[in-house]
């Protein structure tokens, strides 16, 4: 049976905005994230995929590594696995940007995260 979050269509809500699938394919995902103003995503990392940001709309403020930059409509950036990275809206708009997911584990449970505002971090050992 195929997940419901697999399928186009599907809208995940979160904390920081919300993100919808718009298609599934073998090795890839995409979705629209569309990030509120004042927000951004987790520092995260993926150990199985990499993936592509392109700005629709908004300015986007990437981290990847150690670098961190702004992206406007029409610009894109490449994030290779196990590299962190972060998309934060300083701006007073929403963003929006186009994620396509390369890799062969494309589900949530890739995520690694590093620091988050929402504390979806678990507590480690001892905690």
């Amino acid at each position: 049976m195929t997940d419901p979050r697999d399928l186009p269509g599907h809208v995940d809500e979160k904390p920081w905005g919300r993100g919808i699938l718009l298609e599934v394919g073998p090795g890839y995902k995409v979705k629209r994230l569309e990030v509120k103003p004042g927000h951004r995503l987790s520092l995260q990392k993926h150990r199985h995929r990499c993936e592509n940001w392109v700005v629709a709309a908004g300015t986007a403020t990437v981290t990847t590594g150690d670098r961190t930059f702004p992206l406007r409509p029409q610009e894109h950036t490449f994030i290779p696995a196990d590299t962190l990275h972060r998309l934060a809206n300083a701006g007073p708009d929403l963003l929006v940007v186009i994620e396509v997911q390369h890799g062969n584990q494309l589900s949530e449970d890739d995520i690694i995260r590093v620091a988050d505002d929402y504390r979806r971090i678990p507590p480690g050992p001892g905690a």
